[in-house]
């Protein structure tokens, strides 16, 4: 089967690819090139798809063998990843840039090229497993990373390939020290690779513009403070509020909801963040249908925890779950991700529109 390999620079996709290669794959490394400017470099654990991502990438390559190309996808992750960042966040929304890149540009765009030139299936260094061409957890429960794939649809999926599935963490960093690699050792990356410094709300007012408005108190109605952008505050928020007087009861204040239109960031007790009834749309389904409605599932809200169960159905085209319990911290613009009752594989993934 010709392959081929999504080569990152860091130690999963180095030995997802040797993988392919022991399995008697004809595999080709790609290096995918998302930034304009490329001289940006690499700080640690932030960022990733760097000048010294690719350096590592083509090491690996040569180590195995095999021949590697960088790709410019710099105009694509643009605007279908950082366009529509600042989009959703310019509407009061949370969008997930991760997963709209997964979406977006590796299984879209790199996976059409791929098919275009030949290759049969694309590999990647992903924590997930495929059975039965099912989306399934990873056996690494610290590393599993199916929510942000949950966004493919089945007919990806077929053209994947996940070598790392059956493998933890430990076992990747292994089998890399085991070959000599230096990317053995490599810290993951983490936050948004566009802003490497990790600084969010500066970088949305840099982009988005001074856009100032209040920040309300939900349960006396006062105003409590002005800001310079609603974008700068995120629904659950509690800490940078700067609020000129404290609440009557005492208790601390968070983040209860953003209204772009008239710049209004409304705050309040925690026990406002309680939500029940989660609605969904742009729903993706893994097998290509939906499964059979209603259903009891489990749903995860976050890309790193926020497990929750409840009972889900479809109405009027639309994802609703109900939860068993409520919970805190949803926002539109997340994305829920459905699993079997048992936590063990996707059923499909929905974009939030509302949660009360």
């Amino acid at each position: 089967m010709r392959v081929l390999a999504a080569m990152s620079g860091g130690v999963d996709s180095a030995v997802a690819a040797a993988l392919a290669v022991d399995a008697g794959h004809d595999v080709t490394g790609v290096h995918l090139a998302l930034s304009r400017n490329p001289g940006t470099l690499r700080t640690g654990s932030r960022g990733c798809c760097t000048v010294e991502d690719a350096f590592d990438a083509r090491r690996v390559a040569d180590r195995l063998g095999i021949p590697f190309y960088v790709w410019d996808f710099s105009e694509e992750f643009a605007e279908d990843v950082v366009a529509d960042f600042l989009s959703e966040y310019a509407a009061g929304r949370t969008p997930n840039p991760c997963l709209r890149c997964n979406e977006k540009i590796k299984f879209a765009a790199l996976l059409d090229r791929a098919l275009a030139l030949g290759f049969d299936a694309v590999a990647t260094g992903h924590h997930v497993r495929l059975v039965d061409g099912v989306l399934h957890r990873s056996v690494d429960a610290a590393k599993d990373q199916s929510y942000v794939l949950a966004v493919l649809t089945a007919d990806q999926l077929r053209h994947t390939v996940f070598p790392l599935g059956e493998l933890t963490k430990a076992q990747v960093r292994a089998i890399a020290a085991e070959r000599g690699w230096a990317v053995a050792a490599k810290p993951d990356s983490y936050d948004i690779c566009f802003i490497p410094d990790g600084d969010t709300r500066g970088y949305l007012a840099e982009k988005l513009g001074r856009q100032p408005g209040t920040v309300v108190d939900g349960v006396s109605g006062e105003v409590v403070a002005e800001h310079d952008g609603w974008y700068g505050y995120t629904v659950g928020q509690r800490r940078g509020l700067h609020l000129s007087r404290p609440a009557p009861d005492g208790r601390p204040r968070y983040v209860l909801g953003i209204e772009p239109v008239s710049g209004t960031v409304t705050v309040g007790p925690a026990d406002g963040l309680d939500v029940t009834v989660i609605t969904g749309d742009r729903l993706v389904w893994s097998t290509g249908r939906p499964p059979g409605f209603p259903l009891r599932t489990v749903a995860q809200l976050r890309a790193h925890g926020g497990q929750v169960t409840g009972s889900a159905d479809l109405v009027d085209g639309r994802l609703r779950l109900v939860l068993d319990a409520p919970t805190r911290g949803v926002a539109p613009g997340q994305t829920v991700v459905l699993y079997d009752r048992d936590d063990r594989y996707v059923l499909g993934a929905a974009t939030i529109v509302r949660a009360a």
